[in-house]
């Protein structure tokens, strides 16, 4: 990002953003990138976290795995109404329909009830967010690092479900959808960044 960019893209307001995609897309590194680009707190996604630490969703059961969708929904949401409150801008590794595309790609849209306030609460809470990121799968290898599945079909799949989701209950939110052939983590965010200017 060059200067002119910089001071550009922070004219209006600081910028509110969710970068999104399957995992292995880039997500984290741009997320990270963008914001200490645009001076703006990250919102980090807390699946990883836990991963990282040693969480076995295999050993959680079904209403274990449920209450984590519900759990790192609700953080999420924390940190990014603090951030609103703050008035000091963001950008969020993941946006909020990640939570309900989780919540039925783990099978629980068979509870009705519940699944109607999980699309209420996360499409609702698309309002806090000025643009959606949406990382393309397959621009890049798929690293096994131990955390995510390698498996790029199980990718593909939450992919496609998370994509038909935004296209669906995103409105007027602006939807980023990054080019497959923009790879790099500056050119990604130039790229970005660009379009931001563009914004009214």
């Amino acid at each position: 990002m060059n200067e002119q960019q910089s001071g550009r893209s922070r004219q209006r307001q600081p910028w509110r953003l969710a970068v999104t995609g399957s995992a292995g897309v880039g997500k984290t590194t741009l997320a990270t990138h963008l914001a200490q680009a645009l001076q703006v707190p990250l919102i980090p996604e807390g699946m990883r976290a836990r991963l990282e630490s040693g969480l076995d969703l295999h050993a959680l059961g079904r209403d274990g795995l449920r209450d984590l969708v519900c759990t790192l929904f609700d953080e999420a949401m924390a940190h990014t109404r603090a951030a609103v409150t703050a008035g000091e801008g963001f950008v969020a590794d993941r946006c909020t329909l990640d939570f309900l595309a989780f919540w039925l790609f783990y099978g629980f849209g068979t509870d009705d009830t519940a699944t109607s306030r999980m699309v209420d609460a996360a499409a609702a809470a698309l309002v806090h967010y000025d643009a959606v990121v949406v990382l393309p799968w397959g621009a890049i290898p798929l690293a096994d690092d131990g955390v995510r599945t390698a498996n790029p079909w199980l990718q593909l799949h939450y992919q496609m479900l998370l994509e038909g989701l935004l296209a669906r209950r995103c409105g007027s939110l602006p939807l980023l959808a990054m080019p497959e052939r923009v790879v790099g983590v500056q050119a990604r965010a130039d790229w970005i960044l660009d379009r931001l200017v563009e914004a009214p």
